[in-house]
């Protein structure tokens, strides 16, 4: 299975107060790709940085284990603002969607950087990313 399909399927996706794993992983893809209003993969490693969390997205980037994330965290890193933007794509509390995205961005920043370092020139559209996905 795929990370598409595990994301897809993810615990608690059916849930009232949970989005479909294949909503929040269209977030994650449109959070991630270039020319984003959120940066692009790029933007959210600088914003990592900024917030003390870069040890966490470059483990997500390296070839090793990725480091967990918490939905607090990751509040803190993207903003309330970006945060508040997101749950309302997804129709669920700042809260609920930043669990439910730190779930998903983590696999996705991985599979994104196989060979453990950043592409050339970013990941591509938002096309181009998911079809690194089917």
């Amino acid at each position: 299975m795929g990370l598409l399909d595990s994301v897809i399927r993810m615990p608690g996706g059916q849930q009232q107060g949970s989005a479909a794993g294949g909503e929040v992983f269209n977030v994650v893809l449109s959070m991630l790709a270039n020319g984003s209003p959120h940066g692009g993969l790029g933007g959210l490693v600088e914003k990592f940085q900024q917030g003390g969390l870069g040890d966490v997205v470059a483990s997500w980037i390296s070839t090793g284990q990725n480091m967990p994330i918490n939905g607090d965290q990751l509040g803190q890193v993207l903003g309330p603002d970006v945060l508040s933007q997101i749950a309302q794509q997804l129709g669920v509390s700042q809260g609920d969607a930043a669990c439910q995205l730190s779930q998903v961005l983590p696999q996705v920043v991985d599979n994104l950087t196989p060979d453990g370092s950043m592409p050339e020139g970013g990941p591509g559209s938002m096309a181009e990313i998911l079809g690194r996905f089917r």
